[in-house]
């Protein structure tokens, strides 16, 4: 009785899902917006989201436990741990690193981790937040990543972690960085955020790392609302993970689980009484930071259309690429050598000689409903909140005060259609040659 309830349920969630979206209005250029980022979501979406909620599953358990095996597999490593965040999974990763079981190889307080200026807060705020020193690096202007030559002048003797964000998409040098990363004895956190489905020398990106990030916001390529994951081949840093975004707390049972360790009460850790109860023992200085099954179960069914989505990102971003073409007064982007994208936006740069200014091109473009976004923090260092903490810069940040001043992007995502790109490409037109006379 339960289970045909269920699917008649189930059922009429599919008929108001196409119903709800053919009621939706027609996009109209000029008058409907053209979104820089969102989540694309089908029935099957809303679907998994009504069933995991008829079963109740309100914390993380089965859905969570099955998502993070179905993206290792994806990646190829070992292991996976979900969390509520993009941001969280950053905090998490370096925080892994601080642990006192990594000994020798530990950071410590005062150690120094080069990272990009030129980026979102949530790839070098962990460094902050664990009492470590940002050093910042710049970028190249062609791809808006940073170089293994311009990482490598940072090192210093306090250098001991790299931890860098590939721009929008676009792979930066993650072979050779892992490299001078093995060379020099350091780690290296590799946020794949943005960037989910792209390769670099033949190899997906997010398998370079000691330690990768992912985020599913809806902005990114797979939504859960909220969520996001650390993914790593090593089984010590993958208990550290867990460790840390479980409360800190020793015992590795998963939700439901009981004894794994079958010595559950014959521990002695600390100066705890001999017996203490396993799951009440904690090894580190933790958090709670663990997503739902709610979440996780939009994320099985996002992951299922995760090759469509990143097809969608590189067409359209080739449109946009091959429209633009020659547009007075921009930079615009380029793939990096030995890479295969799958973008998260389309990035333009105006050329210091250009007629009009990134301002004045932006509000244009929001004028034609045309949502534009900024390459996040252009540099980081010029921020209220950073000036009050301690960082290194290592050589020029020209390029990333560049584009502080004078970058942008638009959308590309899968929600973008060839109509919307083909109205996105004559404003832009229309706006740079009118700029001319």
């Amino acid at each position: 009785m339960n289970d045909n309830l269920k699917d008649e349920i189930l059922a009429l969630v599919s008929e108001y899902h196409h119903e709800a979206e053919s009621a939706a209005s027609t996009w109209v250029a000029g008058e409907s917006r053209v979104l820089a980022s969102g989540a694309v979501l089908t029935a099957a979406d809303r679907i998994a989201l009504v069933e995991a909620a008829l079963d109740l599953r309100i914390a993380s358990g089965s859905y969570a436990i099955r998502f993070e095996r179905a993206l290792a597999g994806y990646l190829g490593l070992r292991k996976a741990h979900l969390t509520n965040s993009g941001s969280s999974a950053n905090l998490l990763a370096l925080s892994a690193l601080t642990a006192p079981e990594l000994g020798d190889r530990g950071l410590r307080r005062g150690d120094e981790v080069i990272t990009v200026a030129a980026g979102f807060p949530t790839t070098v705020n962990p460094i902050i937040q664990n009492g470590l020193v940002p050093v910042f690096v710049d970028i190249d202007l062609s791809t808006y990543n940073t170089t293994a030559e311009l990482v490598e002048a940072a090192i210093g003797p306090k250098t001991r972690a790299i931890m860098i964000a590939h721009a929008l998409g676009n792979p930066f040098e993650a072979a050779e960085i892992r490299e001078l990363a093995d060379r020099h004895g350091l780690w290296f956190v590799e946020d794949n955020c943005d960037a989910v489905g792209s390769t670099y020398r033949g190899k997906k990106t997010g398998t370079f790392g000691h330690l990768s990030t992912v985020s599913f916001y809806p902005a990114h390529h797979l939504t859960m609302g909220e969520g996001g994951c650390v993914l790593t081949n090593s089984m010590e840093l993958a208990r550290l993970v867990e460790s840390y975004r479980d409360w800190g707390r020793d015992c590795w049972c998963e939700p439901g689980e009981d004894d794994r360790c079958k010595k559950r009460f014959g521990w002695q850790l600390g100066t705890l009484p001999y017996g203490y109860d396993h799951k009440y023992i904690f090894s580190h200085v933790g958090y709670n930071l663990k997503a739902t099954d709610l979440q996780a179960a939009l994320g099985l069914s996002q992951l299922e259309r995760l090759p469509e989505f990143c097809d969608s990102r590189r067409k359209n971003w080739l449109r946009m690429r091959s429209g633009l073409q020659d547009a007075p007064g921009l930079i615009l982007p380029e793939p990096a050598p030995n890479s295969d994208p799958s973008w998260f936006g389309f990035v333009l740069t105006v050329q210091d000689s250009a007629a009009y200014s990134r301002r004045e091109l932006q509000l244009h473009l929001e004028s034609k409903r045309i949502s534009t976004r900024l390459l996040f923090s252009g540099n980081l260092t010029r921020h209220p909140a950073y000036g009050r903490v301690d960082y290194r810069i290592s050589g020029s940040l020209s390029n990333s005060d560049k584009v502080a001043s004078d970058t942008l992007w638009i959308g590309i995502y899968p929600g973008v259609t060839e109509e919307m790109i083909d109205y996105v490409i004559h404003e832009i037109w229309s706006f740079t040659k009118g700029s001319l006379r």
